[in-house]
């Protein structure tokens, strides 16, 4: 998780109160939603249920499924924390993933101090910015349909495949030994990596 400016800290805990949780909440939720470029979210935290998903558009799981209050919270959370991230000047996100300096006139208010770095970026450069990731045990994919790329980083080993004419709209990571991946496109649902 980058380092917050002070006015990017006192934002989320005020977003935290107004939610009623406490600010690692709001915080752990961010990072989350930093690594989902503000589209989804992968989390665990006692405060939410232990471990849960957020994706943009209503789909919401959390450990303790039947507990319809702490979904509702968990995604008004997700949608403003997003709102927020989408808010920010380009070059803000920029000097907070790429280390660069950059400069922003007005009274944008940046989020993350510049150079921290973001807990994303292990793919190849070459590819730019995913429009999904996610991550579970020892397991993390990318996806870049401008490129027709997915990268999967496993065991701390990057693999880049070509999905060719698939455009993967979405992933399903099974628990467990194998941790296997499934896609889902246009074409179906396939596992990993057979189709690319």
């Amino acid at each position: 998780m980058p380092h917050l400016t002070s006015e990017g800290l006192r934002i989320v805990t005020d977003v935290a109160t107004r939610h009623g949780v406490s600010p690692d909440v709001a915080l752990t939720l961010l990072g989350a939603l930093d690594q989902g470029n503000g589209r989804q979210a992968q989390f665990n935290h006692p405060e939410l249920g232990g471990m849960g998903q957020w994706s943009q558009g209503g789909m919401i799981m959390i450990g303790d499924m039947f507990n319809q209050g702490l979904k509702h919270r968990v995604d008004a959370l997700c949608n403003e924390l997003a709102d927020f991230l989408r808010s920010q000047p380009l070059g803000a996100v920029k000097a907070a993933r790429f280390q660069s300096q950059s400069q922003s006139g007005g009274e944008e208010v940046s989020l993350y101090v510049a150079g921290t770095g973001s807990a994303g970026g292990w793919w190849p450069e070459e590819l730019g910015s995913p429009t999904s990731t996610g991550a579970q045990n020892d397991m993390r994919y990318a996806c870049f349909p401008g490129r027709r790329r997915l990268a999967i980083q496993q065991g701390g080993r990057v693999c880049v495949y070509d999905t060719g004419e698939h455009m993967i709209s979405g992933f399903s990571q099974q628990q467990g030994g194998d941790q296997s991946l499934t896609f889902a496109s246009q074409l179906g649902s396939c596992a990993s990596p057979i189709w690319l």
